[in-house]
C-alpha cells in the first residue's frame, strides 16, 4: 500500500536517509537539528521520526541506537524524494567520450572501459552484459583452411564481435582435396569462396543467413552447395537467443571498502554469484521495458532481490540498444545504502552512450 506523507515528514526522511547514506551511522534528531535546516523543534522531528518507523520506513537496530532506513523507506525516497544527478551525468558522458576516442571502435575495449568508467565514479561493482547477437548483422567473414578435412569460419558482426568455429568439410569436397589440391591451392580456393559469401552475405542479419535458398548457384560455385549449406547451418546456430550473455563485472576493489562488506561470508556469497552464478543474475539486469510510459532504469532494493546473496543490496539497471533492439544492460550492485541519485544518473548516462556507439558502429 503507498504510503502518504507530509511535506514534514518526507523532509524529514529524506535527511535521515541522506545522512545514513554518508555516514553509515544510525541517525537521531539532535544530528538532524545540527546539520539540517528543518525549521522545527527537536521534539517535532523526535515525533516525526517516531511515526516513520511506526509506518515502516524507519528502525532501530538497537533500543538506544538511532534509526536508519528501511527497504520501504529506500524505496520512497528513490521513488518520490530525489532526482538523477545532472552534473554527475554529464561528468560520465564526458569520460565515456574520451574513452570512446581511444577503443579504436573494439566492442571489448568499449565495454570494459564503460565498466571501469562507472565503477571508479560511483565506488560500487558494476556489471555490463555483452550485447546479444541475435539482431547482429554480418560484417565480414573469412575462411581458413585447418587440414584436407575441416576448415575454421571467423565471422565478424557489425558490433566488431569477432566469432569462430571449426567446420567438417563434406565428404565429396574432402575426397577432391585430398586427390587434387595442394595446400596454396586449397587456400586460394576457400579465398574466392569467401569473397564470394562475403559479396553475397554481407549487411544481412546472423538470424536470416539460415533460412537463404542456396540450391541454384553460378556454375563455377555448384559444388561448394553442400559446405555452404554447412556454413550457413553453423550460422544459424550462433544467431540463436543466448539465456545469458557474459557480464564483466567492475569495481570489486572498490566495494570491498564498504563496512556493508566487512564480513567475510557475505563477500564469499557475493563473489560466488559475481563468478560462478551469472546466469541467476543476468535476469535480474536484462530487463526490458513492459511499454513505453514504464521507466527505463529499474531499481531493486533489498528483499526486492529474489537472490539471498543480494538481500542486503540495491541493484540499479538500464538497457542499452542497437537502434531500437535492447541487446543489453549496464548495472551497478552497491548496498541498499546507496547514492541512488549517482547510480540512476550514471547507469542511465552508461546505457545511453552504449546505445549510441554500438548502433554507429
Amino acid at each position: 500500500m503507498k504510503q502518504t506523507l507530509t511535506e514534514r515528514q518526507q523532509h524529514i526522511l529524506w535527511a535521515t536517509i541522506r545522512h545514513y547514506i554518508s555516514t553509515a551511522e544510525p541517525v537521531g534528531s539532535k544530528v538532524l537539528v545540527e546539520e539540517y535546516n528543518l525549521s522545527v523543534s527537536p521534539a517535532t522531528i523526535r515525533n516525526s521520526m517516531s511515526f516513520l518507523e511506526k509506518v515502516g520506513l524507519l528502525y532501530q537496530p538497537h533500543a538506544s541506537a538511532g534509526r536508519i532506513p528501511s527497504d520501504s523507506g529506500y524505496r520512497i525516497y528513490v521513488d518520490q524524494l530525489i532526482k538523477p544527478d545532472e552534473m554527475m551525468a554529464a561528468r560520465a558522458e564526458d569520460l565515456l567520450k574520451e574513452q570512446n576516442n581511444l577503443s579504436a571502435g573494439h566492442l571489448e575495449v568499449i565495454l570494459r572501459g564503460a565498466s571501469q568508467i562507472l565503477a571508479t565514479m560511483s565506488g560500487y561493482i558494476t556489471l555490463v552484459t555483452w550485447p546479444q547477437t541475435s539482431s547482429a548483422v554480418l560484417r565480414h567473414l573469412q575462411l581458413v583452411p585447418i587440414d584436407a578435412s575441416q576448415i575454421m569460419l571467423i565471422l565478424v558482426t557489425n558490433s566488431y564481435e569477432t566469432q569462430s568455429a571449426v567446420i567438417k568439410l563434406p565428404a565429396t569436397n574432402t575426397e577432391q582435396r585430398e586427390n587434387q589440391l595442394t595446400q596454396e591451392d586449397l587456400e586460394g580456393e576457400l579465398q574466392i569462396l569467401s569473397n564470394f559469401l562475403n559479396s553475397q552475405l554481407r549487411g544481412r542479419s546472423l538470424a536470416d543467413l539460415k533460412a537463404l535458398d542456396w540450391s541454384e548457384l553460378d556454375r563455377e560455385f555448384k559444388s561448394y552447395t553442400d559446405l555452404i549449406r554447412e556454413i550457413l547451418g553453423e550460422i544459424g546456430r550462433r544467431s540463436e537467443q543466448p539465456e545469458y550473455t557474459k557480464i564483466l563485472i567492475s569495481g570489486l576493489a572498490e566495494a570491498l571498502h564498504l563496512p556493508e562488506f566487512s564480513q567475510l561470508q557475505q563477500v564469499q556469497t557475493i563473489l560466488h554469484l559475481l563468478e560462478e552464478e551469472q546466469e541467476l543474475l543476468w535476469p535480474l539486469i536484462f530487463q526490458k521495458a513492459e511499454n513505453l510510459s514504464e521507466q527505463r532504469v529499474k531499481i531493486r532494493i533489498g528483499a526486492e532481490n529474489p537472490l539471498e546473496p543480494m538481500r542486503a543490496c540495491s541493484l540499479v539497471s538500464a538497457t542499452y540498444s542497437r537502434g531500437n533492439t535492447p541487446v543489453g544492460s549496464v548495472g551497478i550492485l552497491g548496498p541498499t545504502r546507496m547514492m541512488y541519485e549517482s547510480a540512476i544518473a550514471l547507469v542511465e548516462a552508461t546505457a545511453d552512450y552504449l546505445s549510441t556507439t554500438i548502433s554507429e558502429s
